[in-house]
């Protein structure tokens, strides 16, 4: 069952304005999954301090929650197709909202990973309900629109984290400090879950398709074998089991491939069809979108060189990411009308402005002297610039991707899109935070630490000078 759509004097369909109160209440939950990826940056310092956590417990916090939500999100959306999206996205919530105590109340950085792990899966449940939600809600000519508001959603979350993060953290009210970036959830998600229970109506596929439990372990594994040894190998001087582990992953993708081909020729319903694959310039598209959460690590790393170079608090580190979140929404804002102006040449755009910020950001943290905070003057607009990409390139290779199927398709390759979103994220987060501990070493002055977030801001650079190759030409699809 479908929300009735509102008729319009000449025969169109009108904005419903239910169905759109509806899509914010699910935002909330597509907001809430990533923000609880980035909110953790800004508070890793102290989490290290007050629970004595080690740099592989730091990375696993973030990276094992980014692995989790990205193996699973396919699985969410299929369970909503199956059960219901409304039953589906009140079981997420809630089960997200539990989590997030047990993280907020952690007495060890071992229970803070198992919270964290639940969180993931909790997330995974509610998060793709409303991707999905758009493609049975919307007709066809507000379908555009949603697509562009859910891309922006996705992107503020990296903004609101650090901010919030910076803000709790400092305010550190009843003495609960970095706990506080855990416990915000509770009111928020009991507000949302309040709402839904009137506000949603139940809508799932005329079709329930069967749970893939085989693909999911599959997928599950292959995913893991990938980024665990990335995460713990380093910390422990990349011992045998970590190699293997590491190219058993390529093992397990084929295992997954070939299980997915043999489930469909059998009269199956297989977690991901190969055949949508063969649609024109997919994978290029998704290896593009893939490189653009390596700037995941850039939250680490510039959370930790104002805070242990810079001196500056939890707050100010919060802060000094506004220009950033200025040069996100003027992105976001203005990609629709760039996407129609510039045609096949906008989906280069963003990967281009970012990696020039990062450059320019790397070469002004590198010139200020050891301790100094760089000229707002050249930092500012550097950090804009990395927004202004990021704001282009979210939504834009979101609504190019989704378009290079035939709708019936897009709620799947809408999910893939998040997964490689997450799948990046913790693989930049282990590898290029790696990048960040193995240069820094043993030394923690100043000057080191510069120079290790220096470095990492040109892998990052890098990635994304990729990601512009990989989407060159892609463009909207062609009707």
């Amino acid at each position: 069952m479908t929300m009735a759509s509102v008729p319009a004097a000449n025969g169109a369909e009108a904005l419903d304005p239910r169905r759109w109160a509806a899509l914010v209440v699910l935002l909330t939950g597509a907001f809430l999954a990533p923000l609880d990826f980035f909110i953790v940056n800004i508070a890793m310092p102290s989490i290290t301090t007050g629970l004595g956590a080690t740099a592989a417990d730091v990375q696993f916090v973030i990276s094992g929650y980014a692995v989790v939500y990205a193996v699973f999100l396919i699985t969410g959306g299929r369970l909503g197709d199956i059960f219901g999206r409304k039953q589906i996205f009140l079981i997420g919530l809630a089960g997200f909202a539990l989590a997030s105590a047990l993280c907020g109340l952690a007495w060890s950085p071992f229970s803070l990973i198992m919270g964290r792990l639940l969180q993931a899966l909790a997330a995974a449940a509610m998060a793709p309900q409303a991707l999905a939600s758009i493609h049975a809600l919307f007709p066809p000519h507000e379908r555009g629109r949603a697509l562009s508001i859910y891309g922006v959603t996705l992107g503020l979350s990296s903004i609101v984290g650090q901010l919030l993060g910076g803000a709790l953290v400092g305010a550190d009210l009843g003495g609960l400090g970095w706990r506080l970036i855990f416990l915000i959830n509770l009111p928020i998600s009991i507000a949302a879950f309040a709402v839904a229970i009137p506000l949603l109506r139940e809508t799932r596929d005329g079709h329930r398709p069967r749970l893939d439990a085989g693909g999911v372990v599959l997928s599950a594994m292959a995913l893991t074998a990938f980024v665990l040894p990335l995460i713990e190998g380093r910390e422990h001087g990349w011992p045998w089991w970590a190699i293997a582990t590491l190219l058993s992953a390529p093992l397990f993708a084929e295992a997954f491939r070939r299980y997915e081909i043999g489930l469909a020729g059998m009269g199956g319903e297989p977690l991901v069809p190969i055949e949508v694959f063969r649609s024109p310039g997919l994978l290029r598209g998704l290896a593009a979108i893939g490189t653009l959460y390596a700037l995941a690590a850039f939250f680490l790393t510039y959370s930790i060189y104002l805070q242990d170079a810079l001196g500056r608090t939890a707050l100010q580190a919060g802060l000094a990411i506004l220009p950033f979140s200025l040069g996100f929404l003027l992105g976001s804002t203005g990609s629709p009308m760039a996407a129609r102006r510039l045609g096949s040449a906008s989906s280069s755009l963003g990967f281009a402005l970012s990696s020039t910020g990062l450059i320019a950001t790397s070469q002004v943290a590198a010139m200020a002297p050891p301790g100094a905070m760089p000229p707002t003057a050249l930092m500012a607009p550097s950090l804009l610039l990395i927004g202004l990409g990021m704001g282009f390139s979210i939504p834009t290779m979101m609504r190019v991707v989704v378009e290079r199927v035939e709708p019936r398709r897009a709620g799947l390759v809408g999910g893939m899109v998040n997964s490689t979103l997450q799948v990046s994220a913790a693989a930049g987060v282990a590898v290029l935070g790696g990048l960040f501990y193995t240069v820094l070493g043993d030394r923690t002055d100043p000057a080191q630490v510069t120079h290790a977030f220096c470095v990492t801001l040109l892998a990052i650079a890098g990635c994304h000078i990729l990601g512009a190759v990989l989407a060159a030409g892609l463009g909207r699809r062609q009707s």
